[in-house]
């Protein structure tokens, strides 16, 4: 089966478009102030308005505020909610809406927390100090292969590149992929050939 792609980070309709044209399954819009790829619901609000139906729009969260959520979900139409930050078990079901939990990986023991969670997925990303995502760093993904025990779909994160992620997708199978900085010219500024190239790699890699 060939895995989702999510195009995580966008900031703008020209570059959610040219991802989805080219064969884009998911888009990740940001929540998060501290990151150089966040938007506003506004904006995020006009970008997912102008999306094709196809296109699972994922909200991206940090420790956010129930409110910030519920009023993201209203305004731009969300599909999937991904959690980034310290979020409890309870915090990710009161939504209503499939949710995805975010954990950086740094060594198994890092798997340990994955079964308190009862979302619709994982996204396993790279354990950067002080970072808490995006951080275009990748790590060791027979931890990836591990995880899938837990029977949940893996969305595969951390330093993905056009060159690395035939190798990613043969070695986890994972049930999609994840990339931002990976396909950027600069952040929060998608490379669109770099993301044509994303995506029919991991595609044919299947």
């Amino acid at each position: 089966m060939n895995p989702k792609v999510k195009i995580c980070g966008i900031t703008n309709l020209a570059d959610a478009l040219a991802a989805a044209e080219a064969g884009a399954d998911a888009l990740g819009l940001m929540f998060v102030e501290a990151s150089p790829r966040h938007v506003s619901i506004m904006v995020a609000a006009d970008i997912a308005r102008q999306l094709p139906s196809f296109i699972i729009k994922v909200g991206v969260f940090m420790n956010a505020p129930e409110e910030l959520v519920f009023r993201a979900i209203g305004e731009c139409g969300l599909n999937l909610l991904q959690f980034h930050g310290e979020e409890s078990p309870e915090y990710c079901r009161q939504f209503g809406l499939m949710t995805m939990k975010a954990f950086r990986i740094r060594d198994a023991e890092s798997l340990q927390s994955l079964p308190d969670y009862k979302t619709d997925a994982f996204l396993l990303d790279s354990y950067v100090a002080g970072k808490p995502g995006g951080t275009g760093e990748k790590f060791n993904w027979d931890l990836a292969v591990e995880a899938k025990k837990f029977g949940k779909p893996i969305f595969l994160a951390g330093g993905l590149t056009l060159e690395n992620v035939a190798d990613a997708v043969r070695q986890v199978q994972p049930y999609g992929v994840d990339v931002s900085s990976g396909v950027e010219s600069s952040p929060g500024e998608k490379d669109i050939s770099k993301v044509r190239g994303f995506i029919t790699a991991a595609k044919q890699a299947a």
